[in-house]
């Protein structure tokens, strides 16, 4: 692990451009009315803390293993991998067995992102009859969220002897999780005569309390189908902005995907989840296995990833992610 590994490493990271970048944020946070706007601030500070990091890390390594520690900053490549994201779960068909596994998910999410001190917002549920939800959406904020995250897009199948069946019988249920990030500021121009914007009282979560009037909003993309949804927000306003930012990032993400299978002249993996892609197997009963079908990776410890443990899932899909599309 000599100069050369090194010298491929900095192409790789591209620490020049980094070295720039931390020069830009710099200059742009000695400017008078830098941190008038909090929330801006704070992600730029955090992006500079996070440069800097990689660039000095880079500089001191000077064995194999800090490289290849190093190396694993590549994987961070795609566009948007270091911003926020939305992640949506949907029960699929089943009823309360769905529902119940639609909820599990939602809260393995819910205590991934606790693990890593992301901030967690509940943007939209709609709950299930007896148990569970029959969907809910989650903002998580921090610095590269989706870049985690998305390893989640997809179906995810849960096997398991019914705790609502009295017969004790085994059940298959499956959940869609969709997972989009938050676009800063998009590129397209979304014509507001392609969306349908229907308002309607808050059915979840606040339901009660904080909407009491008709809050909810719900938008549908015409040319596309795209539903969004948002109830939680404290008005009817709110709620259409966060459905907009998730219903921009869902169309981002598909033109990001669709100039990139031009250029490369490639089909590449749906950047938007689908029913027929399915991701994940959890087994509960009669054994206990968790595998993930793209990598190949696998754990026993099932109550661990239902607890939020989704470390080596991240890291197995990052890896077979960036070799798929070098």
């Amino acid at each position: 692990m000599g100069e050369d590994r090194k010298s491929e490493l900095a192409l790789l990271l591209d620490i020049a451009g980094k070295k720039e970048a931390i020069s830009v944020i710099k200059a742009k946070m000695a400017e008078p009315d830098f941190w008038l706007d909090h929330e801006k601030a704070g992600k730029i500070a955090q992006e500079l803390r996070h440069l800097e990091d990689v660039v000095t890390h880079f500089e001191l390594a000077d064995n194999g293993e800090e490289l290849e520690e190093l190396e694993h900053e590549a994987y961070y490549s795609e566009k948007h991998d270091n911003s926020s994201a939305f992640i949506s779960v949907h029960a699929g068909a089943g009823g309360t067995e769905a529902q119940d596994w639609a909820h599990m998910l939602m809260r393995m999410y819910q205590r991934f992102a606790e693990k890593e001190e992301y901030k967690v917002q509940l943007l939209d549920e709609t709950r299930g009859e007896e148990v569970g939800i029959k969907s809910a959406t989650l903002y998580i904020k921090g610095y590269r969220a989706y870049g985690n995250l998305k390893s989640e897009n997809g179906v995810h199948r849960l096997v398991r002897i019914s705790p609502f069946d009295a017969d004790k019988a085994r059940h298959t249920s499956f959940a869609l999780v969709e997972v989009v990030p938050e676009v800063e500021k998009s590129e397209l121009n979304i014509d507001p005569k392609e969306l349908k914007i229907d308002v309607y009282r808050s059915g979840g979560h606040g339901g009660q309390g904080v909407n009491t009037t008709d809050s909810a909003v719900r938008i549908t993309h015409l040319p596309t189908k795209i539903v969004v949804t948002c109830q939680n927000e404290r008005s009817q306003l709110q709620n259409k902005l966060q459905a907009m930012k998730i219903l921009e990032a869902k169309l981002q993400l598909l033109e990001d995907e669709k100039r990139r299978a031009s250029e490369q002249n490639i089909k590449g993996e749906p950047v938007l989840a689908s029913w027929g892609n399915q991701i994940r197997s959890y087994v509960l009963q009669p054994y206990q296995l968790v595998k993930d079908t793209r990598t190949g990776y696998e754990t026993s410890a099932v109550e661990d990833v239902l607890n939020g443990d989704l470390s080596m899932f991240i890291e197995a899909y990052l890896k077979y992610n960036y070799k798929n599309k070098k």
